[in-house]
């Protein structure tokens, strides 16, 4: 199974919406269409805020990941953040998360990022399995807050 990562680019929006949406259903997310196109399209244009990269063969994805850069004083420069991860549920256990995130820390190590973020649920043992394998930690004293604007 290839883990290879693609960016994805405007004319993958048609094989990208349905894996954003079997996600988003999974995690129980409320997004409609129209929404999640809307978060998509600018990052899928080229945004210098995010990357989309579709996971496994670009004409038939097995999952994707999205990243999203930011700057950290903390950590010495930039630093990203992966909003979304998804492989289809039908080919996880298979190694491709593991082999997934280290492409992509090497890659973004490659272009200077100094950390890399993510949420997860605290009851996902097997995506909890999975980040700890990759070297995640959760941060002493620190606890993830959002306000909706």
């Amino acid at each position: 199974m290839s883990a290879a990562l693609h960016l994805a680019k405007p004319d993958d929006l048609d094989r990208l919406m349905p894996l954003v949406k079997a996600f988003h259903e999974e995690e129980g997310l409320k997004s409609d269409e129209e929404h999640r196109h809307n978060a998509l399209a600018p990052l899928l244009e080229g945004s210098p805020l995010g990357a989309v990269y579709l996971i496994g063969p670009s004409r038939a994805p097995i999952g994707y990941v999205v990243v999203t850069f930011g700057w950290s004083v903390e950590f010495g420069g930039m630093d990203g953040f992966i909003d979304e991860i998804y492989i289809r549920s039908g080919v996880r256990g298979r190694g491709v998360g593991s082999e997934v995130i280290a492409s992509l820390v090497a890659m973004l190590k490659s272009v200077g990022m100094k950390a890399l973020h993510l949420d997860v649920d605290p009851k996902n043992e097997s995506a909890l399995r999975l980040y700890r394998r990759s070297h995640f930690r959760p941060r002493e004293g620190y606890l993830m807050m959002s306000r909706i604007l």
